[in-house]
């Protein structure tokens, strides 16, 4: 029957939920020194990568972690059926590139720093669907291709507002199978594109803050769940601003409790110099395709809320002075 999979105006719900088989995440120096450095898969010794261009070193880090991801499952990319990858730079040039060299049929994303769950759910809907049986998830990120495209050339050594944050230099991947072993994605809440009116390019999780709130409170109402349900509710990369500014308004909107973190938060620690926290979409996939994943392969975590982030604005707009329109997008993944 059309729509029986669908509940509220946001949430889908998933007969065959697709099951999280292998991951795996690729980081900078930056990430490896921090609290996490021993759960991802690759820990860069410098943001070249080998490569002449720090954008070249960005699509190997996002080709590196997918070919890791579906190597644990001993395939080859020939194997996977669909990559759903995305990144912050122009026309997401290294996911094009990454496709490029792969040769896997390939949708290109934009979400910006929502991108990673905006991959997991529609992979999650084609593969519940019916239409595929392997697809790779993707999103990835890097500080020095992020500067210079939407702040300052690194050399300026221009100095950053303390609500600035540092986009991370990181990749992550997913494999979705239709069985296996190993979570699953039990739904996904589709999220509406917010805007409060900010206008400061360097405070953007003040700007995503409301958008995250918004889908988690659609989230726990569309499926009728208590604000505890889920043993960690993970924003995408709000940072300490934008996390703060995210509890008060689950006071206002009545979410009680939540064990709620963000990845931009957890990503670094207070000894790094990291202004408010981490951002970019690689945030959100290495948190996810390391410690996260790993917590919920030990049992330590069972339900886990992923509900990453975006602020959908662009270099153009902001010279413009317009507002920062912003997006969430919620993961629903559990153990059993």
């Amino acid at each position: 029957m059309p729509g029986r999979k669908k509940r509220g105006q946001q949430t889908v719900v998933f007969d065959s939920p697709p099951v999280i088989t292998a991951w795996a995440s690729v980081v900078g120096p930056k990430e490896g020194e921090g609290p996490w450095g021993q759960d991802f898969d690759l820990v860069l010794e410098d943001y070249l990568f080998g490569e002449k261009t720090w954008e070249m070193a960005e699509h190997k880090m996002l080709r590196e972690a997918i070919t890791r991801a579906v190597d644990k499952r001993n395939f080859m990319p020939e194997d996977i059926d669909l990559l759903l990858a995305g990144d912050l730079l122009n026309q997401i040039v290294a996911s094009n590139f990454a496709a490029r060299d792969l040769e896997i049929p390939f949708l290109g994303l934009y979400g910006a720093c929502s991108t990673m769950s905006e991959g997991l759910s529609v992979g999650a809907m084609l593969m519940d669907g019916g239409y595929f049986e392997r697809i790779v998830a993707a999103a990835c990120s890097h500080h020095y291709t992020a500067e210079r495209q939407y702040r300052f050339p690194t050399e300026q050594g221009v100095q950053k507002a303390a609500t600035a944050q540092w986009t991370a230099t990181a990749a992550g991947a997913v494999l979705l199978e239709a069985s296996g072993s190993g979570p699953s994605i039990k739904s996904i809440t589709v999220g509406k594109v917010i805007d409060m009116g900010q206008t400061d390019q360097s405070d953007m999780g003040s700007a995503m803050a409301a958008a995250a709130a918004h889908t988690i409170k659609t989230h726990l109402s569309d499926l009728n769940l208590p604000g505890d349900y889920y043993d960690l509710i993970v924003s995408g990369d709000l940072g300490q601003i934008g996390s703060a500014i995210a509890r008060q308004l689950f006071v206002r909107d009545g979410i009680i409790s939540p064990e709620y973190s963000d990845c931009g938060v957890l990503l670094y620690d207070q000894s790094q110099t990291v202004g408010s926290g981490a951002s970019g979409c690689g945030c959100c996939a290495c948190m996810l395709c390391g410690p996260l994943l790993k917590k919920m392969q030990k049992g330590e975590i069972n339900k886990l809320l992923l509900v990453a982030t975006g602020a959908l604005m662009s270099p153009v707009t902001s010279f413009q002075g317009e507002s920062i329109p912003s997006i969430a997008h919620a993961v629903a993944i559990e153990t059993a």
